[in-house]
């Protein structure tokens, strides 16, 4: 990978049982090498067994083990945060169903946790209870976490989070930006509530960071301490500086392949056919010399070979497609041999685009456009499942095989947000989507994430059924906010009178140019466009003297919905 997520870190640790019969407390570190220090980062995290819980130590050691475990196996393309909270979720799931699997026998398996993960310039922490993080840093320390706790009196106080003492997991979550020289100290209360801050602060501003550690226990012991004392000091000594040079110099490892025509042999591959060609890129169907297989083989344009970010965006086309694993996306082939020249390959998909289908089926059956939305849509939760929006849906990226099978081919324009976390020093390529359907308000400069996904698949529906787009041409005049605010939506029903009024709405909902009106999901949205949705027959704009009336459509439209449902099936059948 050309990413850099170098980072050079200091770490120590100690966890004492004091005055106290057990331990309690556990705490871990973990510092991976090479792409998995890229992606996921470095991470020091720490536990609490809560004492009045019969397995709080049990709790805090499997806390600690499964996050370690389980953080560093979740995709590579999740952000930090998707990653933690998808992993912490689980381990309360299963800490709360520890303490209540036996209702006569049952043992508590409660603790706190504070998490600590540096990746590239950011730390990110995660937090509940009343462990706490400090980061010291220019002379100045100060507490990044707030304690969960309740006070019942003043000198009395309980736990109000912890981690397995609900179903319901809520836990604290922020980033802070990193910088040379930050020393992040991990404590549980046996330490930091029995030392001042300006104490805390003296102790660990030291380059002996193990020694460090050791000062804190006796200083927490010396102040009255009975609890367990655990702490962990982590320091960044190093961050990549990686300069602009550094970057193209990697980036340009491979050149850029010549001009390719069939007949011509690269890499152990034979030119067949070329298949399309733009300012961009090319698409070659090429033959394996080794095994015979056909593959569609990617190259760059040469037209930016001295351009990084758009070489930075080729080379991550092949990272993420290869992390998309869907029968509705085209698979991206990890070659057996060296590459010599800059390009990816793709299984080869016999079929038409999307584009010629619909120029051939001008009045499709209804149950086969609903199956071709259904299974765009499904591709696109592959999308989505590995936090990446594809942001340039269109019939022209997407095939159709003999079969009736739907294939995504594209991943020009696509948004990784676990890649987005790691600095790289060059502005990246924004690829703006295809004007009729890419979301106008991603076109704009706003983040509309899966949102924007969703209208591209709407408008996407909307030619099916009609052969038209939803603003018409106005979306190329569209370059202001206030070009927006003058967009109508054309009902599909002008074009397509058999079109029902529910399905037009739920078209129109999913193409607002007002994100807050969209759908959040694409099950709702599909479950609206197959599905009557009597909320979606409600008069728009009732006047207030008119209100009284909507229970009465309220049950009318239940009344149709009822019969609706009836009909529902014959229309899809055709």
């Amino acid at each position: 990978m050309h990413l850099d997520g170098e980072i050079s870190i200091t770490s120590a640790q100690v966890s004492e049982t004091g005055l106290k019969a057990r331990n309690e407390d556990c705490l871990g570190f973990f510092m991976p090498v090479g792409n998995l220090l890229t992606t996921k980062g470095a991470c020091a995290l720490i536990a609490d067994g809560v004492s009045t819980a019969e397995a709080g130590a049990e709790a805090a050691e499997y806390s600690v083990r499964e996050f370690l475990s389980d953080y560093f196996d979740t995709p590579d393309i999740w952000t930090v945060k998707k990653s933690g909270q998808k992993v912490l979720t689980a381990i309360n799931r299963r800490l709360y169903a520890r303490s209540h699997e036996y209702l006569s026998t049952s043992r508590g398996h409660v603790c706190t946790l504070s998490v600590l993960i540096l990746k590239s310039r950011t730390a990110h922490l995660f937090h509940i209870g009343d462990s706490r993080i400090y980061r010291l840093r220019a002379g100045e320390l100060e507490c990044l976490t707030e304690d969960h706790l309740t006070r019942l009196s003043e000198s009395n106080s309980c736990l109000s989070r912890a981690l397995g003492m609900d179903t319901h997991l809520e836990i604290d979550y922020r980033t802070v930006t990193l910088e040379p020289g930050d020393l992040f100290l991990l404590s549980t209360d046996g330490i930091h509530d029995f030392i001042s801050t300006d104490a805390l602060q003296r102790l660990i501003d030291r380059q002996d960071l193990d020694q460090a550690c050791h000062e804190l226990v006796a200083a927490a012991l010396d102040g009255g301490s009975g609890d367990n004392l655990s702490c962990q000091l982590v320091r960044v000594e190093h961050l990549s500086d990686e300069s602009l040079d550094d970057l193209t110099d990697k980036l340009t490892a491979l050149p850029f392949p010549p001009d390719l025509s069939p007949g011509l042999k690269l890499d152990g591959y034979e030119i067949t056919a070329e298949l399309y060609a733009s300012s961009r890129s090319q698409l070659y169907e090429v033959r394996d010399l080794q095994n015979g297989r056909l593959y569609v083989m990617k190259t760059p344009s040469v037209n930016y070979c001295d351009d990084p970010a758009y070489i930075e965006r080729f080379v991550m086309e092949e990272w993420v497609g290869s992390r998309i694993d869907s029968p509705q996306v085209v698979r991206v082939v990890t070659p057996n041999r060296p590459k010599t020249f800059l390009y990816y390959l793709m299984e080869k998909i016999e079929g038409v685009t999307l584009e010629q289908w619909i120029a051939e089926h001008p009045d499709p059956r209804p149950s086969d456009a609903i199956d071709i939305v259904r299974q765009i849509a499904a591709g696109l939760k592959a999308f989505h499942s590995r936090e990446t929006l594809h942001q340039d849906l269109k019939p022209g990226n997407i095939l159709m095989t003999p079969e009736g099978r739907v294939k995504i081919v594209d991943f020009g324009s696509v948004h990784v947000a676990g890649i987005d976390e790691i600095f790289v020093p060059l502005e990246r390529d924004r690829i703006l989507g295809t004007v009729h359907y890419s979301d106008p308000l991603l076109r704009l400069g706003h983040c509309t994430g899966i949102k924007g996904d969703i209208y591209s698949l709407a408008s996407i529906c909307y030619e099916i059924f009609t052969q038209h787009l939803p603003y018409g041409d106005a979306l190329e005049r569209c370059q202001r906010p206030r070009d927006l605010r003058r967009l109508t939506y054309i009902p599909s029903s002008r074009y397509n009178p058999i079109l029902p009024v529910w399905f037009d709405r739920t078209l129109e909902k999913a193409l607002s140019t007002d994100l807050d009106e969209r759908y959040d999901s694409l099950d709702a949205f599909l479950q609206d466009l197959t599905h009557p949705n009597p909320e979606l027959l409600t008069p728009r704009d009732t006047p207030p003297e008119h209100r009284g009336m909507l229970v009465f459509w309220q049950l009318m439209s239940l009344i149709w919905f009822v019969s609706a449902l009836l009909l529902v099936a014959l229309f899809w059948l055709g």
